[in-house]
């Protein structure tokens, strides 16, 4: 009983996290008696993208590591014979394929691979993600899928299964566009059904995700100059904030109205199971907790997290927004194994931020919060991006600026991409400095908009040299200035500050994360409260 699916994941080398809603539909379809394997292009050589990791590691951004520390690198075989061999082998009755907007054309030459396979066998191809979600029409176009997830794919994709097993028609299927079968699908395979929206899933009804779809290999991650076994955990779905660079704000109006709220939280009871199983069955030595914003929760959730961590006794990572810190939360943390947190900053100008991001906080209330951390001896990283529709490079500068004055341990560099499905994506359609049908490229990668007050090869300047600005004294400025420029008198000064940049300010390897846990005693009971969309406990909600 039950059917064969392949999941198809394109990635490239650098990014390293293995994606966790694979993972999770590979366990419900399993527990449905069906047979799940993976195609995951990411530890092959391909003609593809970039190293992510890699470049970040070229802009100082991150601590250097050596994935070779684990054994771990890239096949030497051929991903399309590997691909035919698995095929061959397997026989799935489904492909799905689940991918980011930056890795969708990759994807595609993998689906094209499976082409004779599809028709020969009239094996029906399903498109989901984030890309297929705010890019429908897109991906619809494409001759090799025939049908398209739009939202959350748990109980489509149950749905398909079932029907493909009893040879029933799937033209109904909840969240999903479907090319019509039968006799007008063999007249016109133009004609487009456009299923409705149903409300979220209860994500307390996930199973435990499956890791054996996956290799070894796919458990490991750099964090801090060393590389760890660890593996994503969903505590929370969805996030409150509305940052128009993000999706969030399309994902809350996709599911308003129906019933219950896009932004979920897992029950404590269920996320310490998860942590439990991975760590015992798994040997699991690191956990990276899976949230836009860990922060996000009440005071009452917060406390049932700390006392649960205890008993888990592994370092952590979590990423959060500066204005959801107190000492109260750090301190706590710190106590059960807070190793590093990652603050989405994003830009340095206060009003450029709130008018184009939608970011309210203040730069002294956002220098002040990121103090607290530091207090605890938890290191951080700051997330930037520029080349945002209508910046400038002195606009740039100002990030720069409020960079120095928190001196994060790491300082991450971006160039903005215009994906699908944020507000900011439409401004730089209407602004024309974007088609709607270009398909963005990944974070680190070169700038796709075309702005004359900021061109793509001025971003990459502030990208190239954004930690040197931030780590050297001013008085260095005009020398770092000079380096920013890709010719042969910049790069031999671009070499030589980065030599030493690395000898003075690049921060070590950690050698022991469970330094970090000493079950300190915290009296002050003050935390953010976040129940739903809305803050309490906090700043006025006009000052976020």
């Amino acid at each position: 009983m039950g059917i064969k699916v392949l999941f198809i994941y394109p990635n490239t080398y650098g990014m390293n996290m293995l994606p966790p809603a694979i993972a999770m539909f590979s366990a419900l379809l399993k527990k449905h008696g069906h047979q799940c394997e993976i195609f995951d292009t990411t530890y092959y050589n391909l003609d593809y993208g970039m190293d992510s990791d890699g470049s970040k590691m070229e802009r100082l951004n991150v601590v250097p590591y050596k994935m070779e520390e684990k054994g771990i690198k890239k096949k030497e075989t051929n991903w399309k014979e590997d691909l035919h061999l698995q095929i061959d082998k397997f026989k799935p009755n489904l492909l799905a394929i689940s991918s980011t907007e930056d890795m969708w054309e990759l994807g595609m030459k993998v689906l094209n691979e499976l082409k004779d396979y599809k028709k020969k066998n009239n094996v029906p191809v399903i498109a989901g993600g984030v890309f297929a979600t705010f890019a429908p029409e897109i991906c619809i176009k494409e001759e090799l899928i025939d049908i398209v997830c739009v939202g959350e794919g748990e109980n489509a994709l149950i749905d398909l299964c079932k029907k493909i097993e009893t040879g029933e028609n799937f033209d109904d299927l909840t969240n999903c566009w479907v090319k019509t079968i039968g006799p007008e699908y063999l007249k016109d395979r133009n004609i487009i059904r456009k299923n409705p929206i149903s409300k979220p899933v209860d994500i307390n009804e996930s199973p435990l995700i499956d890791i054996s779809l996956f290799e070894e290999n796919r458990l490991y991650r750099p964090m801090a100059g060393k590389v760890y076994k660890m593996i994503p955990v969903e505590t929370i779905r969805g996030c409150p904030f509305t940052c128009r660079f993000c999706n969030s704000p399309d994902q809350m109006r996709m599911y308003k109205g129906l019933g219950s709220n896009f932004y979920r939280k897992k029950r404590m009871d269920l996320v310490y199971k998860e942590l439990k199983h991975f760590k015992e069955v798994h040997k699991i030595e690191y956990n990276y907790f899976w949230a836009d914003t860990f922060l996000g929760m009440s005071n009452k959730e917060f406390d049932e997290f700390v006392e649960m961590y205890k008993d888990i006794n592994l370092p952590f990572w979590m990423q959060t927004r500066p204005e959801t810190i107190t000492d109260y939360n750090m301190s706590k943390l710190k106590s059960v194994g807070l190793h590093r947190i990652s603050f989405g900053v994003e830009h340095g100008n206060e009003e450029f931020r709130k008018k184009i991001l939608d970011r309210r906080w203040k730069n002294k209330d956002i220098i002040e919060k990121l103090k607290i951390p530091k207090k605890y001896n938890i290191a951080f990283s700051v997330n930037n991006i520029t080349g945002f529709p209508t910046e400038t490079k002195k606009l740039a500068f100002d990030t720069i600026e409020l960079n120095r004055d928190i001196d994060a341990d790491n300082a991450n560099i971006y160039a903005f991409v215009p994906f699908h499905g944020t507000p900011l994506r439409k401004m730089c359609e209407d602004l024309g400095l974007i088609d709607s049908n270009t398909i963005t490229k990944c974070l680190t990668a070169e700038s796709q908009l075309n702005m004359p007050q900021y061109p793509p090869h001025e971003i990459e300047e502030i990208k190239k040299c954004f930690t040197l600005y931030i780590k050297f004294p001013k008085s260095r400025w005009k020398e770092i200035g000079r380096a920013e420029k890709n010719d042969a008198e910049g790069n031999r000064i671009y070499a030589d500050l980065k030599k030493e940049y690395l000898e003075k300010y690049m921060p070590k390897p950690d050698v022991d994360p469970h330094s970090n846990i000493n079950f300190e005693a915290v009296e002050n009971p003050y935390c953010i409260d976040i129940p739903g969309d809305k803050l309490k406990n906090n700043r006025n909600a006009d000052d976020l």
